[in-house]
């Protein structure tokens, strides 16, 4: 979800990483990783942190914890104008991470005997999945998670306002779900349910809804219940229609496609409603960091759940070596080495969340802005941490 496309960085993670092994850089070998850790000091991931700055992204933040603890890293710059330092306690939009948090509130939910991942999503929103084609009698809510429902992402809709320099005479608009789901249902879906795979926003504004349907409390309060306090994600929020980012953190900076200037501009404050459950979480790397270990280790989900979560369809869209579970993505890396997570676009934000499926070697990063996805810059980092692969001297943009 953003002015630039999520289709292309999620892609770029997996199909980057292979040109970075086949272009012959440093990328050891899965046994040479088992026996010298990047826990060693993290300099490939520095490196491809100064990578990125060089290439022109203002700052990166990253935490990354291994068999030695936490480690903390930034570069360049939190805010262009003070020069400010990236912080590891800064907090920062992380985008469609929201949806791994919305699957685990689903799967929680069908732990306890209040619906089934089997069910159909006119079951829980009677009417709602209508038009064009559209059935919600004919999609289930395991459809809905893993991207295989057929439905139209609605922000490729025009009347959304991402397209351009038109989002900043929109940045404040206030969007209902109902009205995004409606955006949708005004377009034929781009498959019938359960025969192909499409990265849809849709999917998981549908999800929460069923989420709000089957506890009689909004999605938020159910996050906050089963998730942000009891792992004590005290940075973490859902902020519903508020435009700013608590207090401490950085701006975020963006670019418009049709704007032939190339103006960077500060878009740090906007509503979020348009993306609501499928993409406004505001967290920190430590926040994040604490949820992948959680969810990994079982303690959010119970062994069956857990399971569903990680049976993976493949996601052709986003190229060899990744493939989709619910709610999460599961790539195999070059080196060898699988890793668990999703990644977070919004205007101004690139973000990704990364882990091992036993939870011990995790990575948290984020980009205060979106034309990171035009590099290979978050490929690179991730690589670095997970591979120890050295980015190159100069990254494509």
């Amino acid at each position: 979800m953003t002015l630039r496309t999520v289709r292309t960085t999620l892609t770029t993670l997996v199909a980057a990483a292979a040109m970075v092994v086949a272009a012959g850089l440093s990328a050891p070998s899965a046994a040479a990783e088992a026996e010298q850790p990047s826990a060693r000091g993290h300099e490939a991931t520095r490196a491809a942190m100064d990578a990125a700055v060089k290439a022109g992204v203002p700052g990166v933040l990253v935490r990354a914890h291994d068999a030695r603890g936490a480690w903390h890293g930034g570069a360049g710059v939190a805010d262009l104008r003070t020069g400010r330092p990236p912080l590891p306690a800064d907090r920062f939009r992380a985008g469609s991470i929201s949806k791994v948090f919305i699957a685990t509130v689903l799967l929680q939910l069908e732990a306890e005997g209040r619906l089934s991942m089997s069910d159909s999503v006119d079951k829980w929103l009677p009417g709602l999945v209508r038009g064009h084609g559209h059935d919600g009698r004919k999609v289930s809510l395991r459809q809905l998670l893993n991207h295989t429902s057929g439905i139209y992402d609605y922000t490729e809709d025009p009347d959304l306002h991402l397209g351009g320099k038109v989002f900043l005479a929109h940045r404040y608009d206030t969007w209902q779900p109902e009205q995004l789901v409606a955006l949708a249902m005004r377009h034929k879906p781009k498959f019938a349910p359960g025969s192909g795979w499409n990265y849809t926003t849709t999917e998981y504004v549908l999800a929460a809804m069923v989420v709000e349907r089957a506890t009689g409390r909004s999605y938020a309060a159910e996050a906050e219940r089963r998730i942000f306090e009891p792992l004590g994600l005290h940075a973490t929020s859902l902020p519903g229609t508020g435009v700013r980012i608590p207090a401490p953190s950085g701006r975020m900076y963006t670019t418009f496609p049709d704007d032939p200037q190339h103006t960077v501009h500060d878009i740090t404050e906007f509503n979020p409603s348009w993306g609501w459950s499928a993409g406004e979480i505001i967290s920190t790397t430590g926040d994040l960091d604490r949820f992948l270990a959680a969810l990994m280790r079982g303690e959010l989900l119970p062994e069956a759940q857990l399971q569903k979560m990680t049976t993976t369809v493949p996601s052709p869209d986003f190229g060899d070596g990744q493939d989709d579970g619910l709610g999460i993505f599961r790539a195999k890396l070059p080196c060898g080495k699988v890793v668990w997570g999703h990644t977070g676009f919004l205007p101004g934000s690139q973000s990704m969340a990364y882990t091992t499926r036993d939870g011990r070697h995790r990575l948290v990063v984020n980009f205060n802005t979106d034309w990171a996805g035009d590099s290979d810059a978050a490929a690179y980092v991730l690589l670095a941490e997970f591979c120890g692969t050295s980015p190159p001297a100069t990254l494509t943009r």
